[in-house]
């Protein structure tokens, strides 16, 4: 009897118990968590989102590259609609009877109780009568957006665009959702997460016209929306609106550093396309239409193209046939005009014989790089010819080429420098010969390089053995300042840095050279340019238009690279171009009019 009466009196504690667990969570519920409440006024409280404004870009002179205006998205919330006119709702939006039907079928399958676009981007002319006669429209609401404007139009690539997030991007990111905007290219994807800010949201309390009664608790339950950060680039904007005017009309691009930092001064490539145009509602129109256009301005051939370097790439096979003692300065090699073995021709244009390391650079002469390259690596000192070759292909890498230099502009590709395997392949393990792949020699064969790379090798040159990785952010906001670590590092070719003064000298009698050289054309007084033409073949068409420089010889302030498809010798339109690029950032202004008119000849599409 008594072990019963326990067992009861312990069943009915541990009820007890329960039933005091259930009433002490109710009365959180209910009193306390005001969560419930909330989830459960869905039907009569609207969660208007809070976008933030994206943050603003200026350029290194502080002028306004990019800026916002206001829009507004038109939203539904497929379970509160109700019949309405929907004549009257196409005359509003500009849409056809199938439109409306159609996306409200799309927002129904993405959610029939969440909130989705059903029209974006409406600017104040379209808000204005929409939002007098909303009230008629039980289930739609608008939110407030903004929109990039461009007052500068230039330099397309390096700003980029905004578009909508794509399923996968708000499936994995949780910051995201359905007709949210995020950037798609260039700073704009690059400095995403410093741009976007913080969206907010404020809780609506709407009567039964779906009209807005006011705040829910006041405002309680709001947060507010943190602006996006604004940030400075490095680019000089003066700068690259001269780039893209000298560049109208031609396919290439203009790369521009300061050497001393890697901050990107101009990055032209060319042609380009009006921002404005991926902007609003007709956005995917436009995109579609560039996006076909044969001449493909959306490709940012400064960062995505791969050229040939040609003659460009002489002064670095110099600089590794010295530091390998290869040669010494005063080496020379004959030259027919051109290098012959056998049956073997690579031919050269007339110049002075007997030329050093300095006059081979000066005069571009062919004959002495194919000597070069072979006498490296055919030389019994590094055991066979494999050895020898990847030897000078480290040399070469660690120049930059052959991997992305790590640009914070998204897109960049690699370039290439051959491998040991890629020739092992074409004609067979231990059957590689120097004459096989003389071409290397000059800039061609399989080497292939961006522009950005031939620029950092410019200033890699006048830095005499170092370079900073390339970059286009010059400020940030304070919390975001890791994002700079990067491209504060120093980092070097394997050359001794006395070696490179042959370089520079050669580079600048190429320019200034009182008996000659391939750039003369380059040559203004007082700047003191260095530079190194080049022509690359083009199986396709034309021959490119090279040209890689720097000045002043002594504490350069620019390095530069100038590509210009289908054009012929790298004298004729890359290096003049370059020159007065130089000119204009060094001196703020262009005084060569003559030149100018020859440049700006529109003879090429």
């Amino acid at each position: 009897m008594n072990s019963y009466l326990s067992r009861k009196f312990i069943i009915g504690g541990i009820f007890s118990l329960l039933i005091l667990v259930y009433m002490s969570r109710l009365f959180f519920l209910q009193v306390i968590d005001q969560s419930s409440k909330l989830s459960a006024s869905n039907n009569v409280l609207r969660y208007v989102t809070q976008f933030p404004s994206r943050g603003l870009i200026y350029d290194r002179n502080g002028t306004l590259l990019v800026y916002n205006e206001a829009a507004y998205d038109l939203m539904v919330i497929p379970n509160q609609v109700e019949s309405f006119d929907t004549t009257q709702l196409c005359q509003l939006l500009r849409l056809t009877k199938e439109q409306v039907e159609s996306r409200l079928q799309k927002a129904k399958s993405y959610s029939r109780y969440k909130p989705s676009v059903f029209e974006n981007q409406l600017l104040a002319k379209t808000y204005a009568p929409l939002q007098e006669k909303l009230y008629m429209f039980k289930g739609f609401f608008t939110q407030t957006r903004t929109l990039r404007r461009y007052p500068e139009r230039t330099a397309a690539h390096i700003v980029g665009y905004v578009g909508e997030v794509n399923e996968k991007t708000a499936k994995t990111k949780n910051y995201y959702r359905s007709g949210d905007y995020i950037g798609i290219s260039g700073v704009e994807k690059s400095y995403e997460d410093v741009l976007r800010g913080e969206k907010g949201v404020e809780i609506f309390m709407v009567d039964v016209h779906n009209r807005i009664k006011g705040q829910y608790k006041k405002g309680k339950y709001d947060t507010a929306a943190v602006h996006g950060g604004n940030i400075e680039l490095t680019l000089d904007n003066e700068l690259q609106k001269y780039g893209e005017q000298l560049m109208d009309h031609k396919l290439g691009s203009i790369v521009a550093l300061e050497p001393s930092t890697g901050e990107i001064l101009a990055i032209v490539s060319s042609p380009s396309y009006n921002s404005e145009l991926l902007v609003g509602r007709e956005r995917s129109e436009h995109y579609l239409a560039l996006q076909n256009d044969t001449l493909k301005p959306l490709l940012d051939r400064a960062l995505m193209a791969q050229y040939p370097p040609g003659s460009t790439f002489k002064p670095v096979n110099a600089l590794i046939g010295l530091q390998e003692d290869i040669i010494k300065p005063w080496t020379t090699f004959p030259c027919l005009p051109g290098y012959a073995v056998g049956r073997f021709y690579m031919g050269c244009h007339n110049h002075v014989k007997g030329l050093n390391v300095v006059g081979s650079i000066q005069h571009s002469c062919n004959a002495y790089y194919a000597s070069l390259y072979r006498k490296l690596l055919d030389d019994p000192k590094y055991g066979n010819i494999e050895n020898a070759f990847e030897l000078w292909r480290n040399y070469v890498l660690s120049f930059g080429f052959g991997k992305s230099l790590g640009v914070d502009l998204p897109h960049e590709v690699n370039g290439y420098v051959p491998t040991l395997n890629f020739y092992n392949r074409i004609y067979g393990e231990g059957r590689l010969r120097s004459l096989y792949i003389v071409s290397n020699a000059i800039g061609q064969g399989e080497l292939l390089m961006t522009p950005v790379q031939m620029a950092n090798m410019a200033a890699i040159i006048c830095n005499k053995g170092y370079y900073y990785t390339p970059h286009i952010i010059k400020e940030l906001p304070s919390e975001f300042n890791n994002k700079k670590m990067p491209y504060l590092v120093q980092r070097y070719a394997n050359i001794d840095s006395a070696l490179f003064e042959y370089a520079i000298e050669g580079m600048y009698k190429a320019v200034n050279g009182e008996d000659g050289g391939t750039a003369r054309i380059a040559r203004f007084k007082d700047l003191d340019i260095c530079g190194k033409t080049g022509t690359a073949q083009n199986p396709h068409g034309e021959n490119h238009s090279i040209f890689i420089a720097f000045a002043p010889r002594d504490n350069p302030q620019i390095a530069i690279s100038v590509y210009v498809e289908n054009s012929g010798a790298g004298s004729s339109w890359a290096a003049p171009i370059a020159s007065l690029m130089i000119e204009k950032y060094l001196t703020d202004t262009v005084s060569r009019g003559w030149l100018e008119l020859h440049v700006n000849r529109k003879e090429f599409y």
